[in-house]
């Protein structure tokens, strides 16, 4: 899923996201509760009218983006009391108000609220935390319920880097009885191998016959290794984040754009791609406008950037109804080995 937080994905219209092969897009409860605000959003009856996308919305429940304010919020067992970061206002947000700003926004999917951890933390904290979780996922069933709109809700497995409590989570969670199951607390500053450790723990806890959604990861390599152990949905701001950057992903490396080499270059960012950058324009093309600063720069690198993603995707589903994945994996890695997108 691409993300826009702000009901955009940063640079492209929702006919481009369409045209890269885009089928959901995420979007953010916490910044389209404080801008624009519930008010206007329902004055177009959602998000989805309100931004012109015509596809399946995923909301996150807001918890990340507070928990990142640091000193502008303190936890309770209500919920979230935090400060605007846009004018400094006060604000209290519980599990109740997420599912009916969710609500208001009219998003396909609703995230439930959860306490979120940064690496390390202890077990203690990870327990408190997870404790927490486990009872404002109750809350926002009840508040979801309550809604009966034809939402989703995914309930969110924590338990920071404990088997154990990712174990209780995974548990408690299925007890309570969601329409999927994301993994949460993952790409929080932990290593790369045991972001995957974590990841095949609690993939290999929820049930197969609903969707399991790993938050915020991650590299092409992340997705192909996660998909193996069970994952059908991803979403990250690589793609666009990096194209700003200036960093292209390709089947053969990432390259950076600004590099001098690049500066005569005639050759698309990858030969054979099909996106709309790579069929009109060349990396010497590119590169001057990334390093004249051009505001097109960051729209054609993102164009490619997401084009890749969503192919790379497509690939794998194509893999896995054909039953070939493990054939797929074993080429993709073997191609990052000698060059390629290892993350």
């Amino acid at each position: 899923m691409p993300v826009g937080t702000l009901a955009s994905v940063k640079s492209v219209t929702p006919e481009e996201l369409t045209a890269c092969g885009a089928r959901m897009i995420l979007g953010n409860t916490y910044h389209l509760y404080l801008r624009p605000g519930c008010d206007v959003i329902r004055r177009f009856g959602g998000v989805h009218r309100f931004m012109n996308w015509p596809g399946p919305v995923l909301t996150d429940s807001g918890g990340f983006q507070i928990f990142s304010l640091a000193r502008l919020r303190r936890l309770t067992e209500k919920g979230y009391e935090f400060q605007s970061h846009i004018d400094g206002s006060r604000h209290l947000l519980t599990p109740e108000k997420s599912i009916a700003v969710q609500g208001c926004l009219g998003s396909t999917i609703h995230m439930c609220l959860d306490q979120c951890l940064s690496y390390p933390a202890s077990q203690q904290d990870a327990a408190n935390a997870l404790n927490l979780t486990n009872d404002w996922a109750r809350r926002c069933k009840s508040a979801w319920r309550d809604l009966d709109d034809g939402s989703a809700l995914f309930g969110i497995v924590q338990g920071g880097m404990y088997p154990a409590l990712r174990r209780t989570s995974a548990e408690v969670l299925q007890e309570i009885g969601f329409s999927g199951y994301a993994v949460g607390g993952l790409s929080v500053g932990e290593p790369k191998t045991l972001m995957h450790a974590m990841g095949d723990v609690s993939l290999g806890l929820l049930p197969a016959d609903k969707p399991r959604y790993v938050m915020g990861v991650g590299t092409p390599a992340d997705l192909v290794a996660l998909t193996a152990m069970g994952a059908d949905m991803f979403d990250c701001v690589m793609p666009t984040r990096n194209a700003r950057n200036g960093q292209l992903f390709t089947c053969t490396g990432t390259l950076n754009i600004a590099n001098a080499r690049f500066k005569d270059d005639t050759a698309p960012v990858e030969t054979g791609c099909g996106c709309y950058t790579c069929r009109h324009y060349s990396r010497a093309y590119l590169r001057h406008l990334y390093l004249a600063r051009e505001l097109l720069a960051y729209r054609l690198n993102t164009i490619h950037n997401l084009f890749y993603y969503l192919n790379l995707m497509k690939q794998i589903r194509s893999a896995i109804n054909e039953d070939r994945f493990d054939r797929f994996q074993t080429e993709f890695n073997h191609a990052a080995a000698d060059g390629g997108n290892g993350g």
